[in-house]
């Protein structure tokens, strides 16, 4: 049931993407008078599931989920129909119109992509609000893993400054340290101290590499207690610091050492305020002291009115497009190999949850969304960037670029796309079933 709710998800999403990039191209278009001759969700080679025609326009839905496409009469794309290019230039045809209305049409389709992550982002945000862990509410600090160790951080540190930067979210110092292209300095608090760790890039790449930065570090769990069944000296808001020689543990430390001395007596250290506490407890057969422990962190939520959601989508939208651009950026440096990473689409299904959830389903949405828009912008033929950036040669220099010339392009951005394809899928492949 869970796999089938994550590829409901994806192709949910992935229909609303191409549905929403391709209509960008489709309004473009008609807004200029070109006409557009398909409408596909999906392509459909061969076959499709099911068209019908409106007008000049064939609408359909494609068996093969691998993007979509608007055919526009007159433009060289990745169909390839240069009988159509051979035929008198009509009026109503793409290449019939000045640069600058081409130029737009092409990007339509990536502007469409970014005006829904921000529409999404807008309303995640007044509907359910911005819900994030403050750093300020780490009272007890952070636990991190062997990663974290080798980069020089010890368990209780917290977080103050990422190269002078004060910290409000923790996830912003695990987005620092993986995207970056030179040292980072962490200031944490240890042990009421400031201290600063120079982290060499060299070392960040390694941890990434790695993949280090799963579960780099996480909050530790203190032993508080909430309320008292039978610990007779123990109190509400208490926090045992001390179990027998078993010192700065956390919760479930404690509760194991607890369970190994099951019908036993230990002592227990608790600090109440800034008073500490000593008993001398027993422990049940069950390893329990007879106490309910309490939760130490609650989320803290934004709420947004309208008005402010609007704003709050923007800067959103403006954020995730900049740390996508910079991993993009960090990827095609060979040295950081941080392109064995590039996945498809079971890299893709897999972000989505085993059980349904509107708000996460809307987030990711709107994240892929900023995905495919830097994607199809980048200058590669058979993308959209590729055919604008010929266009915008030509508003620049007044020459246009000979039919010749971008049929040869299209060929090479087809294959390189495809190329892009197989190795991103054999990636996943390689992941899931071989590695």
């Amino acid at each position: 049931m869970e796999l089938a709710i994550k590829i409901i998800q994806f192709f949910l999403c992935f229909t609303i993407l191409v549905g929403i990039h391709e209509l960008g191209h489709f309004f473009m278009a008609r807004a200029f008078r070109i006409r557009v001759d398909k409408f596909y969700i999906f392509f459909d080679p061969w076959f499709s599931l099911f068209k019908f025609r409106r007008g000049h326009t064939e609408y359909g839905l494609g068996w093969l989920p691998l993007g979509g496409y608007v055919k526009i009469a007159g433009m060289i794309d990745e169909s390839m129909d240069k009988e159509q290019l051979r035929q008198p230039v009509q009026p109503w045809e793409f290449r019939a119109k000045p640069a600058w209305q081409r130029f737009l049409v092409m990007i339509a389709g990536v502007v469409m992509n970014v005006v829904l992550a921000i529409a999404v982002y807008c309303g995640i945000c007044y509907a359910w609000g911005d819900t994030y862990f403050s750093n300020d509410d780490a009272r007890w600090g952070y636990s991190f893993n062997q990663a974290g160790h080798r980069l020089g951080f010890e368990d209780g540190d917290r977080f103050l400054t990422v190269d002078g930067r004060p910290v409000d979210d923790p996830l912003e110092v695990l987005n620092a340290l993986l995207i970056t292209e030179g040292d980072r300095t962490v200031a944490v608090e240890r042990r009421g101290q400031e201290k600063a760790l120079v982290l060499p890039l060299e070392e960040l790449i390694a941890m990434r590499q790695d993949k280090g930065y799963e579960n780099l570090f996480r909050l530790r769990e203190p032993f508080l207690i909430d309320s008292v069944v039978t610990a007779a000296g123990l109190q509400k808001g208490d926090e045992i610091i001390a179990v027998d020689d078993r010192q700065g543990l956390e919760f479930f430390d404690y509760r194991a050492y607890l369970k190994l001395h099951a019908g036993q007596e230990v002592r227990i250290a608790a600090l109440r305020g800034a008073d500490t506490v000593e008993l001398t407890l027993p422990v049940d057969s069950e390893g329990r002291l007879g106490v309910i422990a309490a939760a130490p962190y609650t989320p803290r939520t934004r709420h947004y009115t309208f008005w402010q959601s609007v704003p709050a989508g923007f800067r959103k939208a403006g954020r995730t497009i900049a740390s996508y651009w910079q991993q993009l950026k960090l990827i095609a440096q060979p040295k950081t190999e941080l392109y064995k990473e590039v996945g498809g689409f079971l890299s893709i299904g897999s972000i989505f949850p085993g059980s349904w959830n509107w708000q996460d389903f809307w987030a990711k949405t709107a994240f892929l969304s900023i995905i495919l828009a830097v994607m199809n912008i980048l200058p590669i033929p058979g993308l959209d960037g590729g055919h604008a950036i010929f266009t915008f040669w030509e508003m620049i220099t007044g020459r246009k670029v000979g039919d010749k010339v971008l049929e040869a392009a299209q060929y090479v951005g087809l294959i390189l796309i495809l190329a892009l394809l197989l190795y991103a899928n054999g990636n996943d492949i390689y992941r899931f079933f071989i590695k």
